[in-house]
C-alpha cells in the first residue's frame, strides 16, 4: 500500500521538474534570440532590406532614420556601409 502511494506522489514531482526545465529552456532560447538580433550579420541584412525599401518609397523621413541606423552599425560593427544623401 505504501509503495502504491509513493508511486502516485512521484508523478507530480516529475511534472513539476518537467515544467521547470521547459521554462528554463524557453528563457534560454529567448535570450539567444535576443543576442543574435543584435549581431552585426543580422543588422547588416536588416540595413540592406531597409535600403531596398527606401529605393521603392524614397521617403525622406525613412532615409534619415536609415542613415542613423547605418552610422550606428558602422560604428559598432567596424564596417563601412555607404551613407545615403537624403537631400
Amino acid at each position: 500500500m505504501f509503495l502504491q502511494l509513493k508511486l502516485i506522489l512521484q508523478k507530480p514531482k516529475k511534472l513539476k521538474k518537467s515544467i521547470l526545465i521547459g521554462i528554463a529552456i524557453s528563457i534560454l532560447f529567448v535570450g539567444i534570440i535576443f543576442v543574435s538580433l543584435n549581431s552585426c550579420g543580422v543588422r547588416h541584412v536588416m540595413i540592406i532590406n531597409d535600403i531596398k525599401s527606401y529605393e521603392d518609397s524614397m521617403d525622406p523621413e525613412f532615409c534619415y532614420e536609415m542613415v542613423e541606423n547605418i552610422l550606428d552599425y558602422n560604428e559598432k560593427c567596424n564596417d563601412s556601409i555607404e551613407i545615403f544623401d537624403c537631400g
